[in-house]
């Protein structure tokens, strides 16, 4: 059975929607953000103390992106995977690790510096250019979203859960309404997936079952 620890909307979301598209047995095990304060045991299992948490067996796994990557190769190929010989593959590979490296990096730093800071060391400056960062960023996607319904092979696949989540992070920052009208149109094709809207469900029923608050962990860790 594979096991996924979890808080509310953050960037193990990612995993969690994968193993939904697939339709894998997992057990979701939620969190209080942040785990590696409110959740001290959790250390024991990551001791980076931040999630995700995946185990598959002897597989160990931290990298939200790379679990997208392991799930879609291992258990999803010729649908959420891209293979090595299809001509989209660097794309898949590019995008895949786009939402996280370029989309959701900077996203962090604006919740920092506006939420999880202390009052006396929030910095709106910070917060404003990483705004602009991220957007810039986004923008380089309209282009490409404006003619093809996902990002990459014809389909949708675990890259465009990467930057899928960016997206709903984004989203919980307001930002959403700035986006480019090509990509909030593509945003909105996500979120009408079955697999997106079970996801949503599947997190909020655990943390209610196991006592977690669904506030979302913002910082997505």
């Amino acid at each position: 059975m594979i096991i996924l620890h979890h808080c509310m909307s953050a960037r193990s979301f990612r995993p969690l929607w994968m193993l939904e598209e697939i339709g894998l047995p997992y057990e979701l095990k939620m969190l209080p953000f942040p785990p590696r304060v409110l959740a001290r045991a959790f250390l024991d299992t990551n001791p980076l103390g931040t999630v995700p948490a995946f185990i598959d067996g002897t597989s160990r796994m931290t990298e939200s992106a790379a679990i997208c990557q392991y799930l879609a190769a291992r258990h999803s190929p010729g649908a959420l995977d891209v293979a090595v010989h299809e001509p989209d593959f660097a794309s898949y590979l590019n995008y895949l690790h786009f939402g996280e490296a370029t989309l959701t990096f900077p996203q962090t730093l604006v919740l920092r510096y506006t939420h999880f800071e202390p009052p006396e060391r929030r910095q709106p400056q910070v917060a404003a250019d990483y705004t602009k960062w991220f957007l810039a960023r986004l923008r380089t996607l309209a282009p490409l979203l404006a003619d093809h319904e996902f990002l990459c092979a014809g389909r949708f696949t675990a890259a465009d859960v990467s930057v899928g989540y960016a997206l709903l992070l984004a989203d919980h920052l307001g930002l959403a309404e700035r986006f480019e009208p090509s990509v909030g149109a593509y945003w909105e094709r996500l979120q009408q997936r079955e697999g997106y809207r079970r996801t949503l469900a599947a997190q909020k029923a655990a943390a209610e079952a196991q006592g977690v608050s669904i506030v979302a962990a913002q910082d997505a860790r």
